[in-house]
């Protein structure tokens, strides 16, 4: 950061002052009138360009809620926001999915024998000095326990959860980045985007509690134990604590390598991922928040592995029951049960101006894979919807604007936003409704992973998405 000193492997860095950052971006309302003036459209793209690479400087060096929330802006499809102009910040964000310069081998084995309380070599046969992944908040390591099982050790930055927890100027620092992105794309934001980012901030912040996390994974490994096509890995309560989670290794070909295989892999694999992020909250009432691509493992038999449960959230039956059966009325064109539904499940009040054909019309866009005809096969065209419906609020009469969400289902629409382009980069097709018609029980599966799949449910005694939870 030109005369700053550098930044040591492992520490973190708290953001700058708002004031100051703030101040910089301003520079965009000078450029803004230059461009009215002179008409010199090079200087601004240039303008925005430097302005986009000091953004992603500032947030990959947080470490933490920034760098999170800039790999998921990176996921977008900038061409389909707004005017296209947060082109050259989503270009620059792109960066953040990168991995994240790595602890030294020296700091993460001391974070490890601290937390734990044992030295590596008590609790590993082998373990690698370098990490095989580094991201915001912590990097994992291979290694290999004592009776021979191929484990993923997560430790985590040191002081990454104190800065996440205690620096107010995240969430302030990322609205602005909201601000700034909505202004160059021409896309008005809903109400407050200081709400929206410190919702966004908590929920990351979450992510630093690695005995919650651990703790997610063992619901999630129990639910899913057995099943034929989705993956979910065992803690090793032994060897994790505060700061360090081990768990067991699930091998698979990444994010990048995935988009090279067979079309019909790639397609079980979209159904896998809808199977898992859709049928988590309708056979249990667990919501997975982070459906993120790099968080899973793909199996060249067409099976997932998922290994990232940090954000998760527990949804009350009655909320959870609701919401499902609100996007079954969707389904099923029944508008005005939709909107008798939405005002259950808390998405505005019964003295809203909106009316069952205003919302029907939002959920038939963010939901027109459900009802196109079928199969659908996701292109660009599929997110350009959704952020249209969720995102691209230019319009002042725009249904968004008189909503509020729930805060246990705020990440909903992340999973609009992230499955879409994830799917249109796996070039799915897949039989969206038919799918959704048998994880509610209101049909038989069509699809053989739909059959596995309810054959598990079946074994298991798990319930379908309609009928109710034993859970309060």
């Amino acid at each position: 950061m030109g005369s700053q000193d550098p930044v040591p492997r492992g520490r973190v860095r708290r953001t700058v002052p708002l004031a100051a950052f703030t101040a910089r971006a301003a520079g965009g309302a000078i450029v803004a009138s230059m461009r009215e003036k002179t008409g010199d459209v090079g200087a601004v793209a240039s303008f925005h360009e430097r302005a986009a690479a000091r953004y992603t400087e500032l947030l990959g060096q947080s470490k933490g809620v920034l760098m999170k929330a800039g790999q998921l802006l990176s996921m977008l499809d900038s061409s389909s926001i707004g005017s296209g102009g947060f082109s050259p910040y989503q270009k620059a964000l792109a960066q953040l999915q990168a991995d994240a310069p790595p602890m030294e081998p020296a700091l993460a084995k001391k974070v490890l024998s601290e937390d734990l309380g044992r030295h590596p070599n008590d609790l590993f046969a082998e373990f690698a000095n370098e990490p095989m992944a580094a991201a915001s908040i912590g990097q994992v390591h291979r290694a290999v326990l004592h009776d021979g099982r191929d484990v993923a050790v997560k430790i985590q930055y040191p002081g990454v959860a104190h800065a996440i927890r205690s620096d107010l100027a995240n969430a302030e620092l990322l609205a602005t980045f909201f601000q700034v992105a909505a202004s160059v794309s021409g896309v008005a934001l809903p109400a407050n985007p200081r709400d929206t980012a410190r919702e966004i901030a908590a929920r990351i912040s979450e992510e630093t509690d690695y005995r919650q996390e651990a703790a997610n994974i063992t619901a999630f490994n129990r639910i899913y134990r057995g099943h034929p096509f989705i993956r979910v890995p065992e803690v090793i309560d032994e060897a994790s604590g505060n700061q360090v989670l081990t768990m067991t290794f699930l091998d698979g070909l990444d994010w990048a390598a995935a988009q090279s295989a067979a079309q019909g892999v790639k397609n079980a694999w979209a159904e896998v991922i809808w199977r898992f992020i859709g049928g988590s909250y309708r056979h249990a009432n667990l919501l997975h928040g982070d459906p993120h691509p790099g968080n899973y493992r793909f199996g060249t038999d067409g099976r997932v592995g998922f290994v990232d449960f940090g954000c998760v959230t527990v949804i009350p039956e009655r909320r959870r029951r609701s919401f499902v059966e609100m996007v079954r009325a969707a389904i099923d064109g029944r508008k005005c049960d939709m909107h008798a539904l939405m005002i259950k499940t808390g998405f505005f009040g019964p003295d809203s101006t909106l009316t069952a054909d205003d919302t029907y019309q939002l959920m038939a866009e963010i939901g027109y894979e459900f009802l196109a005809p079928q199969p659908v096969a996701f292109t660009s065209d599929s997110l350009a919807r959704a952020i249209h419906g969720l995102i691209d609020l230019r319009s002042p009469d725009h249904p968004v604007r008189r909503m509020s969400v729930p805060d246990d289902l705020a990440f909903f629409s992340r999973h609009n936003l992230i499955m879409n382009p994830l799917f249109a980069a796996l070039e799915a097709t897949m039989h969206v409704r038919a799918i959704t018609d048998d994880m509610d029980g209101i049909a038989k599966p069509i699809t053989p992973l739909g059959k596995q799949h309810h054959d598990w449910l079946r074994e298991r005694g798990l319930p379908l998405g309609l009928e109710p939870h034993d859970h309060p």
